[in-house]
């Protein structure tokens, strides 16, 4: 999956950091990544109320989220992004 990944980031004229930023991942999978669409999957995928307050918090737990679930569907990526 990370190779998958890296391959669509370079074939990407934007500059898209998957690894740290919910919006380029999302851009990559070709999901919406408008605020509200993030604040939508936020929801769906059971983010803290108290996180929800917050973008920049409800960001980096939905980026690790929506890795994790790459993971257990299979996705190889690496532990360090996990954590």
């Amino acid at each position: 999956m990370v190779a998958h990944l890296e391959k669509l980031a370079a074939a990407n004229p934007a500059k898209l950091n998957w690894k740290v930023s919910i919006v380029d991942l999302l851009k990559l999978l070709d999901i919406e990544s408008s605020f509200e669409a993030r604040k939508e999957l936020a929801v769906e995928l059971g983010c803290p109320p108290e996180l929800m307050g917050d973008s920049a918090k409800m960001n980096v737990w939905l980026h690790k989220t929506v890795l994790k679930k790459i993971a257990e569907n299979g996705g190889n990526i690496p532990k360090e992004l996990l954590d």
